[in-house]
């Protein structure tokens, strides 16, 4: 977990950077954090330990790399409907009480995560947030984790 999800984003901008400071227009790099990145949830230890650490790794690059016009960025999703989520060991997480639950199951249980009433966002919703981030409207945003939960940090 730690491997993939904070080391490997580590190696990758340490990477790119070169290139994009080479460049000497700036950039955006944009890392895709969650919302387990700014809060906490029982029985994913490893999860959220490395979440966490894509945000301080987020906010370091952000003040590192300031001086290079690269903003840097971080993207928090909820619960998002792709495998990951949607599987037989999430489902029984979120409804240990039933033998087999499902889908249907699984979404009832979900939305008490969030302030809007969904079990989970679409990709297609953290995807639109990543353009706005990586454009020049966005150009003196850095540092900020932009979350895509349907108000799951209010709960």
């Amino acid at each position: 977990m730690i491997d993939v999800n904070l080391s490997g984003v580590w190696k990758t901008v340490k990477a790119g950077v070169p290139h994009l400071i080479s460049q000497g227009q700036g950039g955006s790099i944009i890392l895709t954090s969650s919302v387990g990145g700014l809060k906490a949830y029982p029985h994913t230890g490893h999860y959220i330990a490395a979440k966490h650490g894509v945000v301080g790794l987020m906010r370091t690059f952000a003040v590192e790399l300031g001086q290079h016009f690269i903003r840097v960025n971080s993207v928090h999703p909820t619960n998002v409907n792709t495998p990951m989520f949607m599987n037989e060991g999430t489902m029984k997480l979120f409804r240990p009480d039933l033998k087999d639950p499902g889908p249907d199951d699984l979404k009832v249980a979900a939305q008490f995560m969030h302030v809007l009433p969904i079990g989970w966002v679409e990709p297609v919703d953290i995807s639109n947030a990543v353009p706005f981030l990586a454009s020049d409207e966005s150009r003196y945003i850095t540092g900020l984790p932009v979350t895509v939960d349907a108000g799951s940090m209010f709960k």
